[in-house]
């Protein structure tokens, strides 16, 4: 049983501050187990309680985990001074908290990105330790070759000496192709095929671990995704086949 008083567990749940919160009790907005006569401090159980603001019950979350299928035109970050960034895309419902990109995506590129409020989830996403693997689907200016597949698996030093860990290329046609990659390293993808003189035309992120893009989420839009979901991150389906 975790308890937490009741003005916080309102604000994680609607993302109003805790000033906004106590205003909503003395007008009679809040109830607990169907009482509204309550106080800011009460501790609440987060698992059981029946906290409801209106008619519409409050659900305790301590983290938020979303998928977004990011167009191009928009700079990973929460903020640029320059730039519109992911956050500018979200529904108001979502614009109050205080979430982030679990990993990026290049301007200009597009797919699957995560936004979180979870610190050490998206420090694991990240982290090439943990061995999470992220697909991409290119488009390359150029002529695609078996000895490009043989370069990505061996891992490649790049001509600034950045040293990049194996992956693995799948080409799909001879412009075409997947990567896979376990680093997020600046503009990895399109410095390593650059590289091998092939520049990348179009980038999509299709898949993070065992997770991947709604095909049915809208350029742009994003959808709330359950502890299961956010957790396929972890699951790596395609781990065996990157480092052999």
């Amino acid at each position: 049983m975790a308890l937490l008083r009741l003005d916080k567990l309102v604000s994680f749940c609607t993302g109003v501050s805790r000033k906004e919160v106590r205003a909503l009790i003395r007008d009679g907005r809040i109830s607990v187990a169907g009482a509204a006569e309550i106080a800011a401090d009460m501790k609440v159980d987060t698992e059981k309680a029946e906290v409801f603001l209106d008619s519409r019950r409050l659900v305790y979350e301590q983290f938020r985990y979303l998928m977004m299928n990011k167009p191009a035109g928009y700079v990973s970050s929460t903020d640029d001074p320059r730039d519109k960034t992911v956050l500018d895309l979200l529904p108001g419902e979502y614009s109050r908290f205080s979430l982030f990109c679990a990993g990026r995506l290049d301007k200009d590129s597009e797919g699957l990105l995560i936004l979180t409020d979870d610190g050490t989830y998206c420090h694991n996403v990240i982290s090439p330790k943990k061995n999470v693997f992220k697909k991409y689907y290119c488009r390359v200016s150029g002529m695609l070759c078996d000895g490009d597949a043989v370069a990505v698996a061996e891992g490649m030093t790049l001509p600034d000496g950045t040293e990049l860990l194996p992956g693995r290329l799948e080409q799909i046609s001879e412009s075409e192709c997947f990567i896979y990659i376990r680093e997020g390293k600046y503009h990895q993808v399109k410095r390593m095929l650059s590289a091998l003189g092939k520049p990348v035309t179009y980038l999509k992120r299709l898949k993070i671990g065992s997770l991947e893009l709604d095909p049915r989420l809208e350029k742009g839009s994003v959808k709330k995704m359950t502890y299961e979901e956010a957790a396929l991150v972890f699951v790596n389906e395609d781990y065996n086949n990157c480092i052999n």
